[in-house]
C-alpha cells in the first residue's frame, strides 16, 4: 500500500461553493496510483467540503438558500462575533457539514457519479485562501 500526499490552495470570493474535482484528479495522476482512496481534509473552521451536483448550478443555489434559512446571520443570541456578524454562523455551518471527504478511485480515476463534484463550501463573506490536504492510499 502506497501513500501520496498533496496540498491544494483554493481562493474564494466569499460565500459559495467552489468546485475542485479537476484538481484532485490532477493530483491522482501525479500520485501514479491506480486503485485506492483519497481523503480530502479542509484545515479551517469556517468553511467545509461537500459532494454535490456539478451539472446544474441551481442545485447549489438551493443548498445555499437552505443553509441561510437554517443558520441566519443576524441571530442576536450569537456571542462569538469577534470577526464580524458571519463569524459564528460560519462555524455552525462548518459543524453541520463536513471537513473531510473520502472518495475511492480505480483505474486511475475518481469513482464519482456522473453529476457529482467535490466543492469547498465557503461560509465567510470575505475572500479567503483555503488549504486542503489530499491523502491518497492505494496501489
Amino acid at each position: 500500500m502506497a501513500i501520496f500526499t498533496d496540498h491544494l490552495s483554493i481562493r474564494t470570493n466569499g460565500q459559495g461553493t467552489y468546485e475542485f474535482t479537476a484538481k484532485i484528479a490532477e493530483s491522482l495522476r501525479a500520485s501514479k496510483l491506480s486503485a485506492g482512496t483519497v481523503t480530502v481534509f479542509c484545515q479551517h473552521t469556517s468553511c467545509s467540503l461537500v459532494i454535490m451536483e456539478n451539472a446544474d448550478p441551481s442545485a447549489r443555489h438551493d443548498l445555499h438558500y437552505f443553509m441561510e434559512q437554517l443558520v441566519p446571520v443576524d441571530d442576536p443570541h450569537y456571542t462569538h462575533t469577534l470577526e464580524g456578524p458571519d463569524d459564528m454562523t460560519s462555524h455552525i455551518k462548518m459543524a453541520l457539514t463536513r471537513t473531510a471527504e473520502v472518495v475511492p478511485f480505480e483505474n486511475g480515476r475518481l469513482c464519482l457519479g456522473t453529476w457529482q463534484g467535490l466543492f469547498l463550501w465557503e461560509h465567510r463573506d470575505a475572500p479567503h485562501t483555503r488549504r486542503l490536504v489530499l491523502s491518497f492510499n492505494g496501489e
